[in-house]
Order: structure tokens, then sequence, then C-alpha cells
């Protein structure tokens, strides 16, 4: 997880969460292990009884708190598609109309196998066509516009670099161009490498070996079902492997990616020239769209400088195998069943140990989640979001803000220039809660009911062109980087937002019929953690105005290096399991946001009672155990072991279990109501607990 109203001098005890009318205390006993000391294993404690009674459905890569979440949404949008399909009332053209078609394209198997490969045989064409390095740059530039996005960002591309657009972060109110290796630090997989990250290409332990053998036999399959020969495919798939680690070679690794002055070297034309001078950056420019003059963020130059080495360097036979292998790869979820089991079977699979694939129709409503985004959100947000719930919302975001403006200003170590600054940051945070204000309309998406993977190349063109047009001016406030359906929450440091879509306002993080004690301790802890994001080890480089500039002092800043080194240093000895350890300083942002947000929502919740009575115990627990316990609960989820080390390997992400574990062993108001001792393994050493305000 991991983007404001002025801060409001009410007292939070007179913003209470919600009418107190006979609530529930979100406790489910059924699920807590009572074999287990809550002093031990907390995580397991409170979600035990569960995880022995639920295994992992066969179709996916984990189960718990999120992923029912996004299975019910699923369903929902399942019930809103379906009726769209049967819709022939909608208007020809509308985009509700083009909803009901993308899905019914999608969801018709026997015309995507009686197109076979013909929707990629243009590209394979291109590509097979090129007898100059002049001819290879003009290919990449073209494959630049048929990439495919993740989300609403930029995605993946067949080439070595991905153009994209963001906030510039030294001038945030401008859009500019960005040349990345990923769309986002902290999104797991890679825009240009074939797996999810550098260092599967370099990795000396029995299990990467594994992985890069049987990539070998992927692509080779691939290959084979595009009409390549067995032998050549297999010549052709060590060829694919030596390019690309070459390639990831000069690729950062995801923790390096957290520096932002680290990814910072905005230029013009004339410094990517000097980058890769083999390249005709003019061109790709031009055919983005974009002027000559258009400032570029190159957020990895040694990635630039090793691309143009591989033009000259690398035969153009050697190209166009691995773009066509690219493109296919990209592709495959949009062709044939053969291509695409392959491709399932390895990316999920082999990568993350899921034994089957979910069913024609989840997959579909993900594409549309992705692809229509706006006009899905609208309906979902019609049918399944009350208004009430995105008031309430509001409260509890501005209750969390008061808890946090008092953090700032009775920490011990923070002098007061820098609590000015932060307070001052604070204060200018914008919350996005439930769905965007205005809708986005897809007038240029061509949808046909007969061609699924002409629909899905027009969406994608339609997102990248919008990106460019973008290029030059101020962020749109309606542009959000979630849709309104996904189970999550962001901070944006540039735009100085916090994003919670509808998606995530449900039990078990957010229950308007629960008890405060409840809410504050799972979505209060959601939303602290987001603002916490705003001064963690990325979004502390940013000021109250979103810019990319230093607020601290240089005694604070190292003071709070100090204390982001403590995290840091917890998450590396941290033991997951099989021997496994977390990279702490690619995690820390996560870290920090969670130990940081439960802090504040502990003391937003107890500000909330100020006035009141001790709330009585509820199903045998305190208020305060009922706060940690629902704590505990968002974080109930279970990992098969390859997803849990391909999460570990890929993603800024702890584990779940060990968000919860790792965070509360450093918590005193959590020993205090479960009355943990020194020793308890649920307790650190007084002098080895991290603290951050």
């Amino acid at each position: 997880m991991g983007y404001g109203f002025f801060l409001s001098a009410i007292l939070l005890s007179a913003l209470p969460v919600h009418a107190q009318s006979a609530p529930h205390s979100g406790i489910h006993p059924e699920d807590m292990d009572a074999t287990c000391k809550p002093c031990t294993d907390f995580w397991r404690y409170v979600n035990g009884g569960w995880v022995d009674k639920n295994p992992i459905p066969a179709d996916k890569r984990s189960w718990g708190s999120f992923e029912i979440l996004r299975s019910a949404n699923r369903e929902r949008i399942r019930t809103l598609l379906d009726t769209a399909e049967g819709d022939r009332s909608a208007i020809a053209g509308s985009d509700r109309r083009k909803m009901g078609d993308l899905y019914t394209s999608c969801m018709d198997g026997a015309a995507i196998e009686a197109h076979g490969l013909r929707p990629v045989q243009s590209d394979f064409d291109r590509i097979a066509a090129i007898k100059t390095v002049d001819e290879l740059g003009a290919v990449l530039s073209f494959l630049q516009r048929q990439g495919r996005p993740a989300g609403n960002q930029n995605g993946a591309v067949a080439g070595g670099f991905r153009l994209g657009a963001m906030p510039d972060p030294k001038q945030p109110r401008r859009i500019v161009a960005r040349i990345s290796e990923r769309d986002s630090p902290g999104r797991a997989g890679s825009a240009i490498l074939s797996l999810p990250d550098r260092e599967y290409y370099f990795k000396d332990d029995e299990r990467s070996k594994t992985i890069r053998s049987e990539f070998l036999v992927h692509v080779a399959k691939i290959l084979v079902l595009s009409g390549t020969a067995q032998e050549t495919a297999k010549e052709q798939a060590a060829g694919i492997l030596k390019f690309e680690t070459a390639l990831a070679e000069a690729v950062l690794t995801i923790a390096a990616k957290r520096d932002p002055n680290g990814t910072y070297h905005l230029m013009d034309l004339s410094g990517l020239r000097e980058l890769a001078p083999d390249f005709n950056w003019a061109r790709l420019l031009r055919e983005a769209g974009l002027p000559e003059s258009t400032p570029v963020n190159v957020t990895e130059p040694e990635l630039l400088k090793r691309f143009n080495r591989q033009l000259t360097a690398v035969p153009l036979g050697e190209w166009k195998v691995w773009l066509r292998w690219r493109t296919l790869q990209l592709m495959a979820p949009y062709l044939t069943r053969a291509v695409a089991d392959e491709a399932y079977r390895f990316e999920s699979g082999v990568l993350a140990g899921v034994q089957q694939q979910p069913p024609r129709w989840e997959a579909c409503a993900n594409v549309i989640d992705r692809d229509l985004s706006d006009v899905l959100g609208k309906a979902y947000v019609e049918k399944y979001f009350p208004a009430e719930a995105k008031r309430r919302m509001g409260e509890l975001v501005e209750n969390l803000r008061a808890a946090m403006r008092e953090e700032l200003e009775q920490s011990e170590w923070m002098s007061a220039a820098t609590k000015k600054s932060a307070l001052a940051k604070l204060a200018a945070l914008k919350v996005k809660i439930g769905y965007a204000d205005a809708w986005h309309s897809y007038t240029p998406v061509q949808i046909d009911r007969a061609k699924y993977f002409d629909n899905v190349r027009s969406a994608w063109a339609n997102r990248f062109n919008t990106l460019m047009r973008r290029v030059g001016n101020a962020p749109d406030p309606n542009d959000w980087g979630m849709t309104p359906p996904t189970v999550n929450a962001s901070a944006n440091s540039s735009l100085l937002e916090l994003v919670f879509p509808a998606g995530i306002l449900q039990p078990p993080f957010f229950d308007m019929q629960a008890e405060d004690a409840a809410n504050y301790g799972a979505i209060g802890a959601v939303i602290g953690h987001e603002i916490g994001h705003q001064f963690d080890d990325q979004g502390s480089k940013f000021d109250q105005t979103g810019t990319l500039k230093n607020w601290w002092t240089a005694d604070d800043r190292a003071k709070f290096e100090q204390r982001a080194s403590c995290v840091a240093d917890q998450f590396n000895t941290l033991d997951v399991g099989d021997g496994l350890h977390h990279n702490g300083r690619q995690v820390l942002g996560e870290a920090l946001g969670d130990l940081g947000g439960i802090a504040v929502a502990y003391r937003a919740y107890k500000k909330s009672l100020a006035g009141k009575p001790e709330p009585a115990a509820m199903d045998g627990f305190t208020a305060d155990q009922r706060f940690f316990l629902a704590f505990g609960r968002i974080w109930g989820t279970v990992q098969r072991p390859d997803a849990m080390r391909l999460q570990i390997n890929t993603d800024n992400h702890p584990l779940g279990r060990w968000r919860a574990i790792g965070t509360l062993q450093n918590f005193a108001p959590f020993h205090k109501a479960f009355q943990c001792k020194p020793g308890d393994a649920m307790v650190r050493p007084a002098a080895e607990q991290c603290k951050i305000w």
C-alpha cells in the first residue's frame, strides 16, 4: 500500500466515527487460535483458526483478508458485466456498450481460437523486415505505443526502456516524460525484462537456477507455438536469456530505486543523444506526439548506455528474435488457449506456485477493470458504495491527520524548524476517497465484440496517447492510480495525495456496523500508514508543495535516518521461514508506514475517547485488545512458498504475517494490552525497539 483537507481544529471527540447503535466488536473467535499465546505469535493467535480451516484455493497465490475481499469485488464486477453484456439497449459506441462488448469479446474463446496468431502477425512482419539499426530503432519506437499497461500505469513493453509520464519531482505542477525500467519502484515486475526483476538473472541459489532453466523451456515452448522449429527454439531461448542478462546488468536494484534523487535525471534531447547516440530520440518523441523540446526524466542513465551498446553490439538477428519473443510474451494472455496456458503456467505456476488458472470470467473482469476502469468504476460505486461510507471515512482521515499532528508536535528529537515544515506538509495533504469526482471518457477506444485482441490493443493505445497528451500540463486531479473496486490504498508524494478506493472500504478493513476500536485498528492503521508514506524514506524527501527538496536540518535528517535504519535492520534479520529474510532497505517505506501508522491510529483512537467512560469489554476483550485484534486480522493472509519468495524478491511490501509481528514487537501499548513481558517473542528488548516520531 503504500498518495487534504486543512487540519480541523475540532476536537477528535466531537467527530465520532459513526453512530453507536448496538455496534459489534468485529471479533471472530472462531478464526483465532486459542492454543497460541498472543505474546508468542500474535498473527497466529488472531488468524490461526481461520488459516487451519481455509487452504489456499488452487487458482490463487495467496489467501486471506485482501484476496477474499478482492474475490468478492470480482463477483460484484461479474454481476455488472453480465448485465452490461446482455444490455443491447445501450447506445452503440457508448462507454457502457463498449464495456459489455469488450467483456463479450474476452469471453468468446471460439473467436479467439479462430483468429490464432494472426492478430500479432503485423508485428512479426514489422520485426522481420528490420535490416538496419535505424530500422530497428523505428520498430522500437512503434512498439512503445503497443506496450501492455499495468493497471492505470505505464506497464511493460518490447524494448530496452519504457516511455511514460510523471509529475516532475522538482516541479510537480507539470507532467514530464519519463524513461524507466519499470512503471513504479514499488510495483513488482520489470517493464523491459521477461523475468520479474534483475536479480533473477544473477542469483546463484538453486531456486534461481531452476527458474532460469524453466524459463528456457518456457520460451522455447512459446516460440514453437508461434511456428519456430523445436531445435531452433531452444537455441533462440538461450540467446534471449543471454540478451536480457546483459541488459539487466545495468538495471538498478529495487532498493536503489527508492531514492528519488538517484532516479531524477531531467534532460533534453541532447542529453538523451549523449546517453544513447545510436537511437533516434527525435523520432520517438515525434511519434509519441511530443515536441522535441520535451524535458525527459531518465530514471536510470546507465540502462540507456547499456541499451545503446546492445543496439550496436548485438546482431540484428538476435534483436529480432528477442522482439518476437517479447511480443509473444506480452500478448500471450490475449491469444490462443495454448499460448495463454503456457504463459500462465510459467508466470503463475513456476514463479508463484499456483496450481490452476482462475475461471475465464475472472480474468476478463480484471481486463475491464484495467482497460475501461472509469466505466466499470462508475457502475461499481453506484451499486455498491454508499455515500455514508465516504463521509465516515473522511471523518476518520481527519482524525488520523490530527493525531499525526500531535505525533509531530510532541517529537522529542525533531527541531522546531523541521517540525514547522512537517506540519505544513501534513496540512497540505489532499485526500481521495472512494472514486473520482469526474469520470473519463473512452471515445477513442474502438471495441468490436468479435475482436478481443484488437479491442485490448485499442484500449492500450488510448492509455498511452492519453499519458503523452498530459505531458507539459498540470496533473489531472481526477486521475487515480487505482480503480474504484481496488482493495488497496496509496500515497503520492509529488501530488501530496492519499488515495482510498471504494474497494477497501469494507469489512474487515472498514465496517460501518463495528465499534470504533475495530475501525481504528483496521482502516485507521491503513490511513496512518498512507499518511506515514509522506514522511518515510522516500516521501520525506518531498516538501509541503510536493517538490523533491530537502526541508530537514542536517541533524534532524541524521536522526531520522538512524531511526529508519533501526527498522531496516529488523527486517533484515527477521527469519520468515526457510532461512529467508526481507531486504530491509527494499521494504523500508512500507515497514515505516506500518510502524508509524499503528502509532497514529492508536493515538487517534485514544483521543476519540476523551471525556467518555472507558469502553466496556466486548466478546471477552478490552477495547485496546480489540484495537490490536482488528489490526492483526487485516494481515491474516497465507501464501504459497513460491509466491512468498517472489514477493520477497520483487516487492517493496513485507509479507503480511511479518507486517503484523514485526510492527507490534516494537509497540509498547500492544505489550501492555496483552500483558506481554520482556523475553516474550512479541516483545523486542527495550534497547532494540524502533520508534519513528
